[in-house]
């Protein structure tokens, strides 16, 4: 016996039965109470922010994650599913200074953090009425009416826990790194955060002469300082050449000197790049070739006069308080110089490029950092300053044309990261930042990874197992203010660093008790250190 079914099927109405069903009967709180006593199974839950609806990206997910508890109940454990709003940070921040109409930090900072800070709280909780109701349509089981806010005092002193226990384990320290950084925003991006923000590009790449002023210590050439023989080098970020206080060639690169039969003056390139240079090879005469290594301690004339004094060795140990044998202006090499583009010689400018770091690291010679907070130039860059280093970039190249300093003008099409939440470009800095430390627990990571069932089976050692394999330490601080604050003390005259993990522990060292730890409260509790400092 076959029975008829009805082809015009109401799944909308069937599926409002279903959770009037749930609801009348609590069905989704007895699934929980029943299992009252046995074992529980904890699911953790990246909670959304409620400053925006719910979407498309939200539902499959919420789907998925549903799944897993139902599942666990199934099996006789207790599974209490508490439903989590996330409070804090950049994407709220960004409304309100829309709100406002700001468009920084130091206008945030004259409107008053204090006030800015409770327009965030004001705002944060928008939409929880709309989430609860998307939500439960799903037929997602999960606890609104116990939810819990990464706002709330509990919420944020649970986080300073978290803190403290990394900082008895000696895994939080304090280091200044090369790190994506938001013009706009002010602060760091996250490896993360990093990774959803590139966009197709047009920046210029322009080719520039530097003057030799010293031959190699390798091999002798007595023409090289005769004022006509120039190394090549190529960037992509002309507003970085003011901070230019090296230069770098691969050491095992093939390097040719050159005589410019039009102009009558020698270059220093890579071999390979000429054709890229000049079309026909009856324009120039090869003079000689040598490895990069052979050029170690060839030196060039400063190409802006801002830090030009840090060519003396004693000027460098003033400034960066480090003893420094080597000057600036000098040729260096490292292995990551390519010559796949550009010249085969590498523009230096340590405090705006991780490779760039590295090559003066332990040197003595200061990381010149000429911007401020919203990357702008300071008044050492004096002919620049207030200027946003990208806006410089024209101005720059055209100086450098005048002064004959420029070599080949062009622009290069590239997948370049942006603020994800701004759509700014991002700027690669030197920053000062908190760590959790990653790096050295790679094995750890990998051995936990290789214990987890993956589907689809080829993430386990494809894109997470690299990604961990290759993960860095973790910078968590930002540089902004609704937030929570990282519960570090340090000490104005002896320097001792404290971490406190908790608002009795905090009661216990400042004689304050809070019930707000956001930053406006926090920023006024001081401790008095044993050295008898603040």
């Amino acid at each position: 016996m076959y029975k008829s079914v009805d082809a015009k099927v109401d799944f909308p109405k069937q599926e409002e039965e279903v959770l009037e069903f749930w609801k009348k009967n609590d069905t989704f709180k007895k699934s929980v109470s029943q299992r009252e006593g046995c074992e529980e199974f904890i699911f953790f839950d990246g909670p959304p922010f409620a400053t925006g609806l719910p979407h498309f990206g939200h539902f499959i997910p919420s789907t998925i994650k549903d799944i897993i508890p139902r599942y666990q109940t199934m099996k006789g454990k207790k599974v209490e599913r508490r439903f989590g709003w996330d409070c804090h940070g950049l994407p709220v921040e960004n409304l309100i200074e829309k709100e406002l109409g700001i468009n920084s930090k130091h206008e945030i900072e004259e409107y008053g953090v204090a006030n800015f800070n409770d327009k965030c709280r004001a705002s944060v909780l928008k939409y929880t009425g709309e989430w609860r109701k998307t939500i439960t349509r799903m037929g997602r089981w999960v606890d609104f009416d116990n939810d819990y806010k990464t706002m709330n005092p509990d919420f944020m002193e649970t986080i300073w826990w978290v803190a403290k226990s990394l900082w008895d384990k000696g895994l939080i320290y304090e280091g200044k790194y090369i790190l994506p950084y938001c013009p706009r925003c002010a602060t760091v991006l996250s490896t993360h955060e990093l990774a959803q923000g590139y966009k197709e590009k047009q920046d210029p790449a322009i080719t520039i002469r530097f003057k030799v002023t010293k031959a190699p210590e390798a091999f002798a050439d007595g023409d090289m300082t005769n004022g006509k023989t120039y190394f090549l080098a190529w960037t992509t970020t002309p507003w970085t050449l003011p901070s230019n206080l090296g230069l770098c060639m691969g050491p095992e690169i093939d390097y040719v000197k050159i005589l410019d039969k039009s102009s009558g003056d020698y270059y220093i390139l890579a071999e390979s790049r000429l054709a890229s240079y000049y079309k026909n090879a009856e324009d120039y005469e090869i003079v000689y070739r040598h490895k990069g290594a052979e050029f170690l301690g060839a030196e060039y004339e400063p190409l802006f006069p801002y830090f030009a004094s840090l060519k003396d060795p004693s000027e460098c140990e003033k400034m960066s308080g480090q003893k420094c044998e080597k000057g600036a202006f000098r040729l260096m090499n490292a292995d990551y110089v390519s010559t796949e583009d550009g010249t085969g010689i590498v523009h230096i400018a340590p405090a705006f490029g991780e490779d760039d770091s590295k090559v003066f690291a332990g040197s003595g010679v200061p990381f010149v950092e000429p911007i401020d907070a919203e990357c702008r130039f300071t008044k050492e860059v004096s002919d620049y300053a207030g200027v946003f280093v990208k806006d410089a970039d024209k101005d720059i190249m055209d100086r450098l044309k005048k002064e004959g300093k420029l070599v080949k003008r062009e622009t290069v099409n590239h997948q370049y990261p942006h603020c994800w939440r701004c759509g700014s470009p991002l700027i690669y800095r030197g920053i000062g930042s908190w760590f959790v430390k990653v790096a050295d627990q790679h094995d750890r990571l990998l051995k936990a990874n290789s214990k987890i069932k993956w589907q689809p089976a080829h993430i386990k050692e494809g894109r997470f197992g690299k990604w961990l394999a290759g993960s860095r330490d973790w910078a968590i601080s930002r540089n902004r203010y609704w937030g929570n604050p990282i519960p570090i003390w340090r000490c104005d005259d002896c320097g001792e660093k404290i971490c406190i993990g908790s608002r009795a522990e905090l009661k216990e060292k400042s004689g304050v008790d809070l019930n707000d730890l956001h930053k406006q409260y926090v920023d006024k509790v001081t401790i008095k250190c044993k050295c008898g400092g603040t």
